[in-house]
């Protein structure tokens, strides 16, 4: 069997647009991945777009090898970031058609069920709020809904002081904050987890402020305190406050997440399938971070074959933790997979069709932009 063709869906989002690859082979099997985009979705969709020359020719089953392809290709201009997103489209793709050529699910390629469903943790569940007694409503609802843990950015009105990178919070603001997450506290009580979502966007003073103004509301995670550029800051937000931390979505491949787990930076681990290399990637990653008895919980905000292709490695992974899910995304999932995700009461239950599972509605790639 041999790739024939790649092709690229640049198709409407809930946030953004998402970038979708293709992957033809002449056997007629077709294989799924989805590209990191973000906010530059049109030029990440022109470079994938342009991967063919690469691939066309190659046999899908070479996972590893192309893989390996791909990042060593680009090591002159760098093969992190941009580079590994594009490679995480390409290798999904191919387990993809791996699981079909085969008949099973990705996850019996991976070593199989060590996990029977996967527990969510919600994020994306307050849209419209405002006030923190709207929060709170809105955090109870969640709850009620079978979640036992929850995710926000609480700081809200610093976002217009955001203007550049590794910036600082007014303080005068902290309160608003405060005032959030101890209303989310008191409508949930203590058996629930909050987890705090920093962006990666502040400089090492605030952060540790923010971190310990929010600490004694039994903060399950502070996500991401500073921009991941440098360590030595992690380490100084480490020996400032005692609130749990969580990175990873902006780090890439097995060798950004080696520092974080060697210098224990972090009590929890966050890749992103779609941006740090793909499903052979996460499973190394997860992999490593067994070794320090680490648990991996990935972020998956960022489009359905990010939620279908995390979803099948982590019921492989015996240190897996948490899966985020986007209820803010989840609406827009349902009505563009088939079939529709099975997600209730706070868990998924993994697909076990073969390949990923599910495919994208023919009327939704009928609204692809060309490239």
């Amino acid at each position: 069997m041999n790739i024939t063709n790649v092709s690229v869906s640049h198709l409407p989002g809930q946030r953004y647009p998402w970038v979708f690859l293709h992957i033809d082979t002449d056997a007629g099997i077709r294989g799924l991945g989805q590209v990191s985009s973000g906010p530059h979705s049109a030029l990440v969709a022109a470079a994938a777009a342009r991967l063919g020359p690469l691939l066309i020719g190659e046999d899908p089953s070479r996972i590893e090898y192309i893989w390996h392809k791909l990042y060593s290709g680009f090591n002159s201009l760098g093969s992190q970031g941009f580079v590994s997103a594009l490679i995480s489209g390409v290798d999904i793709a191919l387990w993809d058609i791996r699981g079909k050529e085969l008949g099973l699910p990705i996850y019996q390629l991976l070593g199989g069920k060590f996990h029977d469903r996967l527990q969510l943790y919600s994020n994306g569940w307050f849209g419209g709020c405002s006030t923190p007694q709207e929060f709170a409503q809105a955090a109870a609802k969640t709850v009620a809904d079978g979640h036992t843990a929850i995710k926000l950015d609480p700081f809200t009105r610093g976002h217009r002081y955001l203007s550049r990178y590794a910036a600082p919070y007014p303080p005068e603001d902290d309160q608003y904050a405060v005032d959030i997450v101890a209303a989310i506290r008191e409508a949930i009580g203590p058996g629930i987890e909050i987890f705090i979502d920093a962006h990666g966007r502040f400089d090492v003073a605030t952060a540790i402020r923010l971190a310990n103004r929010l600490a004694p509301h039994r903060i399950g995670w502070f996500e991401e305190p500073v921009p991941p550029e440098n360590w030595d800051a992690l380490h100084q937000f480490r020996e400032r406050s005692d609130v749990p931390v969580c990175v990873g979505e902006r780090l890439y491949t097995r060798w950004q997440f080696r520092p974080v787990l060697e210098q224990r930076l972090a009590e929890y681990i966050m890749p992103d399938i779609i941006r740090t290399g793909g499903i052979s990637e996460m499973k190394k990653i997860a992999t490593l971070a067994e070794a320090f008895f680490v648990p991996i919980s990935p972020h998956d905000a960022t489009g359905p074959v990010n939620f279908m292709a995390a979803s099948q490695t982590m019921l492989s992974c015996p240190n897996f933790f948490r899966l985020e899910i986007a209820y803010s995304e989840l609406a827009v999932y349902q009505t563009v997979v088939e079939p529709p995700f099975d997600v209730r009461e706070g868990y998924c239950y993994v697909s076990d069709r073969p390949g990923l599972g599910h495919e994208l509605r023919e009327d939704y790639l009928a609204k692809a932009i060309a490239y």
